[in-house]
């Protein structure tokens, strides 16, 4: 269901590359052309649990209290959770146009790179390879295991630790962490196996997890409108109190949770029928989630005084125990903690196309552009991005590292829309079955958020965010290193 194998197989379409990269030397290129390439195996249904998977994953279980600790009162928070969803269908809304003119493994890699220069593209693809999206894989292992960490509290126990210089500082390896090393292996292999498998697991646990989500909703609603009268319950929701700075920083932390809206476009390749489902899967995805978020964020709202919910380590449990009992929230604990897998295999399927994308234009480890003859999957860029994730989560260090790139992540969100309207200019010719709902007035607000929310986290941590861009230009470095080194003259077709 939502499987059928395209008529059409991508590798006609890789060989004539859109990617700024293309003008690989002849050399390269055939032995590239001898090499299978990836096939149209996501359907509908496998798309849409791509989007949802990841957009409904562990931020909203866990960012509601950091939301409400930043917003201060019940008001600005559910406003800050509305404003994060419209920012991001602004977004969904271009990144349609984006992904069904140019589907292809690479999403902003190859938007950037052609739209603005393939300097830009490439310092994207960088950070989103080596830094960014192996520390998010490894945030959202942790998370996963956070979850199961409140029902076996021994997941927290160190099983050794390492000590650095007489006043340095320790490490503590605890089983939680060698869970999370076995996780990332187990969905790695998954996706290893056929991008078929990998789809299929997807619209399983995506399930899984809307159900959960909807059960607390449920029981949320059911308990505000038994109520004889419910005026009392919408008193919590005021706007007195609160900075606007708290304010913008509880946006940047929806944006967090509202994250993944554009990972379809990463496996851009690999979708069936990209002119139609672009559209279809991306933008009734976003709508959905923006609805699922709203009522659960009015549910936590409603069950815990905001002072409670923003001091919560796991607010759907808690939430959950307020209105349905303790047992109901383990169990819910127990599913959260199975469907947050969700959003780790969704992560783990489209990041590593980035990988592949740059190592087939040859501006990567070459390595990583291989894609394993039987499973058609790109498996030595899978298997890169699990090593890079399970360093990451041994350090203990992944999410002060995702902190780092946060502000550069909504920065490529936005250059990417321009990029888009750079191409409506310099481009008229390219076939694009969709464009953009509100142009030029829908991009040029994405653009303006996107930026201003970059600009918020910058000053929110500015330390972290400077240390960040350092991380991202030092991708100069390797990008002159691998332009310099291509085989054979420059500029051969």
């Amino acid at each position: 269901m939502g499987y059928r194998r395209s008529s059409v197989s991508t590798e006609t379409a890789e060989k004539n590359s859109q990617s700024p990269f293309a003008k690989i030397p002849i050399a390269s290129r055939t032995e590239r052309d001898r090499q299978p390439g990836l096939i149209r195996a996501l359907g509908p249904a496998a798309a849409m649990s791509i989007v949802l998977g990841t957009m409904v994953g562990t931020g909203i279980f866990l960012k509601p209290s950091e939301v409400a600790a930043n917003a201060g009162v019940a008001g600005w928070a559910l406003m800050a959770w509305f404003l994060g969803g419209g920012l991001s269908l602004l977004g969904a809304l271009c990144y349609v146009e984006l992904g069904s003119s140019m589907p292809e493994a690479g999403g902003e890699y190859i938007y950037l790179g052609r739209g603005l220069g393939e300097k830009w593209g490439f310092l994207f693809g960088w950070t989103h390879c080596m830094l960014a999206r192996p520390a998010s894989v490894a945030a959202i292992a942790a998370g996963c295991i956070r979850f199961g960490g409140f029902l076996w509290p021994a997941l927290g126990i160190p099983i050794e630790t390492l000590h650095f210089g007489k006043n340095g500082f320790d490490i503590d390896y605890t089983w939680g962490q060698a869970a999370s090393i076995v996780v990332l292996l187990a969905i790695t292999l998954v996706n290893y196996l056929g991008v078929r498998e990998g789809g299929r697991l997807q619209i399983v646990l995506t399930a899984v997890k809307i159900a959960s989500v909807v059960v607390i909703i449920c029981a949320g609603l059911f308990r505000i409108f038994g109520q004889k009268s419910t005026s009392f319950a919408w008193t919590r929701f005021s706007f007195h109190g609160g900075s606007f700075m708290g304010f913008w920083t509880a946006v940047a932390a929806t944006a967090w949770a509202y994250d993944g809206w554009n990972d379809l476009n990463l496996v851009g390749s690999e979708v069936e029928n990209p002119e139609r489902n672009f559209r279809r899967v991306i933008v009734g995805g976003v709508f959905f989630v923006i609805a699922i978020f709203l009522l659960f964020n009015s549910v936590c709202l409603f069950a815990l005084p905001i002072q409670t919910l923003s001091r919560s380590q796991n607010p759907a449990a808690d939430v959950l125990a307020t209105l349905a009992g303790h047992h109901a929230a383990m169990w819910v604990t127990l599913i959260l903690a199975v469907s947050s897998l969700g959003t780790l295999n969704s992560s783990i399927l489209s990041g590593a196309r980035v990988d592949y994308a740059m190592a087939r234009d040859g501006v990567f480890f070459r390595f990583a552009s291989h894609i394993h003859p039987r499973f058609r999957t790109p498996m030595n860029a899978l298997s890169l991005q699990c090593v890079l994730a399970m360093v990451l989560a041994l350090t203990g260090t992944f999410e002060d590292l995702t902190s780092l790139v946060m502000f550069a992540n909504w920065m490529f969100y936005a250059m990417a829309v321009v990029s888009m309207m750079q191409m409506r200019r310099t481009q008229p010719m390219l076939n694009r079955p969709y464009r953009t709902w509100g142009y030029p007035f829908t991009p040029v607000l994405f653009v303006i958020g996107a930026f201003g929310l970059s600009i918020g986290l910058w000053m929110a941590r500015p330390v972290r965010s400077s240390l960040g861009l350092a991380l991202i230009l030092s991708g100069l470095v390797p990008y002159h290193f691998w332009q310099k080194n291509r085989t054979g003259p420059k500029g051969v077709a």
